[in-house]
């Protein structure tokens, strides 16, 4: 058999393997990111025409560039929402195979500017690729649906680097014109789709350039042209100075300031310290892999607050900067492992340095560790001695990986044995504990996870998570206990992140307690939450918390029938950040009460404005897009219609009441709580 007809036969076995290893991952659900980011599908309509295109396209809020490679890749499995998750993983399963056969062009270019024998940069480049695409890490970026995002970077990091390797090879041929061009669409158009799919995919460039500093330019029988040096300089150094820029700009920043990064309960300082430490494990989860990790929980990883708190802060710092060390001086004697090693460190700038990101997360190694076993995999099959030896070994690391691969898949397919498998890897993490107890309460099992989050929540009394699961379990089993209504009120009051879904909790609670459908959850219990947030110290200084919560205080005076009360919070949380979509959602929620005219009123407390954003960011293009279509006036004309026509005749005349300063509002309705708010239990 020729030998481009038996590569490509074991190609398309290795991607059978990893397609039958993978493919139970299918079965699973959405978690966690996945709800911040894929209703954005349904969030101004079915993305079914080209204005709602453009409105979604622009939406995103994850970088300044918005991701929106990655958001209209969605739109291949959804138009709406809600929607089913089977297509998006399956999409990303698909990706996985796709960035396979990259991968594996990618090393059988290496290991031909390299000097390997064909024979051996063909089994290098597929044995390398196979470590990789069927290591058990994975799982996680794979089948956890929004992280499409880091596997689109890494395809476009890969089409990149394949180009600008072409057309490198052809300048150095000699062919000028084509070698040039195919090395600006490298290094130009493949940095930036892979950027605009996520931010580490800006780091192109640099990994460009340690390919050619430790592989490439020790090779080269002679000087590379001018016109080479200058495509280097252009975008690869000088684009690579400007992130490194940047990076040593917001650490400088961060820590000058001595603050804590929003919502992270970490300092700058803190984050750098830990960051070896958590290189360190994603290195030893690469070469000693294991079928089940932590996954998505890391809330339980501390950060480390000096050189010697933990104690492996010290000896993970000195052993990164051995590493370092060993890479620049075996860099000529072995460099291929010198290469993987620096690829992958180059690969963690983004994530594992100065950004205030959180400070661990599986998925940050699935672009940077690309080429990691394909130093091992040049070894296991060059030729000579022991070469049966060395195909046996492989034979069975392969084996062993589709074996551990298949597990972990297996569970990402099942999701309540996930959920339980990941509290019991992470004890100590918050999340995980609040995630199985969801999941159990779901189930039907309330009682399995009230007994689980009483002791957890007395040993941790600031997680809302716990306690907001807590209240969920206790009114699924019909009453919640003063105790732990208690608890959930000093957990509001004492935490430093009330998020986006902690609001909404605290507004289900208010529509729970107005229904009467849980006994103890009574509507003055909803109003002491509302009153535990707004004490918190936090919100003093963070106006988004201020006009929730004063949106939360009308949405809970609608629930005590004081209209005017509700009107008045309403503009006053209007006024703290004038914004359209706050105005229709509360003219909405007025008119949904049966407070039509009232709702016009808050229509006409809207004077315009919005919040800006950077001027170098994805969410001033989707300002201007709303703009151009004159997206808020049609709807805010739409829902006065909607109004107009449920007022009844003898309102239409009736003037608008005169709202109250927003500190006044608070204090008529915090005096109007009852400082009683516990309830007695019901008889036996």
């Amino acid at each position: 058999m020729r030998p481009c007809l038996l590569f490509g036969l074991f190609l398309f076995l290795l991607l059978a393997a990893v397609w039958v290893t993978c493919r139970p991952g299918i079965r699973g659900g959405f978690l966690f990111d996945d709800y911040a980011n894929l209703p954005a599908l349904g969030a101004t309509g079915p993305v079914d025409n080209a204005p709602t295109f453009w409105r979604y396209i622009t939406s995103g809020d994850a970088d300044p560039t918005g991701r929106p490679v990655a958001m209209a890749s969605f739109l291949l499995d959804a138009q709406n929402w809600p929607a089913d998750p089977h297509p998006f993983k399956r999409t990303n399963l698909l990706i996985e195979l796709f960035n396979t056969v990259l991968l594996v062009a990618f090393l059988l270019t290496l290991g031909r500017e390299t000097g390997l024998r064909e024979a051996h940069a063909q089994c290098s480049a597929l044995l390398g690729g196979a470590l990789w695409a069927l290591h058990p890490l994975f799982i996680s970026t794979t089948f956890y649906i929004v992280q499409r995002e880091a596997m689109l970077a890494a395809t476009f990091v890969l089409i990149g680097l394949l180009l600008w390797l072409t057309g490198r090879r052809r300048v150095l041929a000699g062919q000028l014109r084509s070698g040039l061009a195919l090395e600006w669409i490298g290094l130009g158009a493949g940095v930036l789709l892979a950027t605009l799919s996520k931010a580490n995919g800006a780091l192109l460039p640099a990994l460009a350039l340690v390919i050619e500093w430790i592989l490439l330019r020790p090779r080269d029988p002679a000087a590379a042209p001018r016109a080479h040096r200058w495509t280097l300089w252009l975008l690869a150094i000088l684009p690579t100075a400007l992130i490194a820029s940047y990076l040593a700009y917001t650490g400088i920043h961060l820590a000058s300031s001595g603050s804590r990064p929003f919502g992270r309960p970490w300092t700058e300082i803190q984050r750098l310290l830990s960051e070896p430490r958590i290189l360190w494990d994603y290195l030893k989860l690469l070469w000693l892999p294991r079928p089940f990790t932590p996954g998505l929980f890391n809330d339980q990883i501390h950060a480390s607050t000096s050189l010697l708190h933990p104690w492996t802060t010290l000896p993970a710092f000195l052993g990164l900067g051995g590493l370092v060390t060993i890479i620049f001086l075996t860099w000529r004697r072995a460099p291929a492992w010198a290469f993987a090693f620096a690829f992958f460190l180059v690969g963690q700038t983004m994530e594992s340095t100065t950004v205030p990101l959180e400070l661990y997360f599986e998925h940050r190694n699935y672009l940077p560790a690309l080429p990691m076993f394909w130093p091992l995999a040049v070894w296991l099959t060059r030729a000579g001695q022991r070469w049966r030896f060395r195909a046996a070994l492989s034979a069975a690391i392969i084996l062993m990986l589709c074996v551990f691969t298949h597990s972990r898949a297996t569970l990402w397919g099942n999701t309540d044995i996930q959920a339980l498998m990941w509290a019991h890897l992470n004890p100590g993490s918050p999340r995980a504990q609040a995630y199985a107890s969801q999941i159990m309460t779901d189930r039907g099992h309330p009682e399995w996870a009230v007994r689980h989050l009483r002791p957890l929540l007395r040993k941790d009394p600031r997680q809302i998570q716990l306690a907001f699961n807590l209240i969920g379990a206790d009114c699924a089993l019909g009453y919640a206990p003063p105790g732990d209504i208690a608890a959930t009120r000093r957990a509001i009051e004492g935490t430093r992140i009330l998020a986006t879904l902690s609001f909404n909790w605290i507004g289900s609670a208010i529509t729970k307690a107005e229904s009467g459908r849980c006994k103890g959850l009574t509507l003055p219990v909803a109003g002491s939450f509302l009153r535990a947030a707004w004490h918190n110290p936090v919100t003093k200084t963070t106006p988004g918390w201020r006009q929730n919560i004063l949106n939360l205080q009308a949405h809970y005076a609608l629930a005590r029938n004081l209209p005017d009360i509700a009107y008045a919070d309403f503009i006053a949380a209007l006024r703290t950040s004038p914004r359209p979509a706050v105005a229709l959602r509360q003219a909405a929620t007025l008119g949904d009460y049966g407070y039509p005219k009232l709702g016009l009123c808050a229509l006409d407390q809207y004077r315009g404005g919005n919040v800006q954003s950077p001027l170098l960011s994805m969410g001033r293009v989707h300002q201007w897009v709303l703009q151009q279509q004159d997206y808020w006036p049609q709807q805010i004309s739409y829902l006065r219609g909607e109004l107009l026509r449920t007022v009844p005749p003898q309102q239409r005349t009736t003037p608008c009441p005169e709202h109250l300063p927003s500190e006044k509002t608070t204090q008529a309705l915090t005096a109007s709580i009852p400082q009683q708010t516990g309830s007695k239990p019901p008889p036996h």
